[in-house]
């Protein structure tokens, strides 16, 4: 029961706690719509189970005592969030643009943009790995380590799916959505900045 409790709470703390996932579930169903922020909250639940599947066969203790390893990680996350920064920066006023063209973006690419947000994050790979190795016992039987993998996964797309739920609905997505590319770039800017600090932190 206390190695249950345990796992509960740390999972709720590190999931509510602001990061890349955050940002691009916000940007997402503010700017898109609350559709394209619950597939990318549903992807960011996928990104986790590839977290705990490594973990789980051995890989996560590798990446975690190999320094070469997850400075590896961490360059190609940072790549990955600077990538994603800039092409929002790039962002230009498109009030002229029908309603349509400003909010396209197919299920498929909001569910793989949660899904490598959260995959190439190596701040869930230390979450995930530290709760295995600290938390979960060694003899804990696979299926409830399997069930407390299911429980992270989940517990992501519920937060994330309430946070997309939270922000599409009102007027005030109305009026965000005035000034959409000024949120574009300050979302942008903001990954590009979460990428610099996994480079340099």
């Amino acid at each position: 029961m206390t190695e249950l409790l345990a796992v509960i709470t740390i999972t709720l703390l590190a999931v509510i706690s602001p990061g890349p996932d955050f940002a691009m579930v916000t940007r997402n169903s503010l700017l898109l719509s609350r559709r394209a922020g619950v597939l990318t909250a549903l992807g960011i639940g996928l990104g986790v189970l590839v977290h705990v599947g490594y973990t789980l066969l051995g890989v996560g203790v590798l990446i975690r005592q190999s320094p070469w390893w997850f400075h590896a990680a961490r360059l190609i996350a940072a790549a990955y969030l600077v990538y994603l920064g800039i092409r929002m920066l790039r962002t230009r006023p498109d009030s002229a643009l029908p309603r349509s063209t400003v909010t396209s973006l197919s299920d498929l690419a909001a569910l793989r943009t949660g899904c490598l947000t959260n995959a190439l994050n190596p701040k869930t790979t230390v979450f995930i790995v530290s709760l295995f190795m600290q938390v979960v016992r060694p003899g804990t039987p696979l299926a409830t380590q399997l069930g407390y993998g299911a429980f992270i996964s989940l517990a992501h797309i519920g937060w994330f799916s309430l946070v997309a739920v939270c922000l599409s609905t009102g007027p005030v997505r109305e009026r965000l959505l005035a000034v959409r590319h000024w949120i574009d770039r300050a979302f942008g800017a903001l990954l590009v900045g979460f990428g610099v600090m996994l480079v340099f932190g």
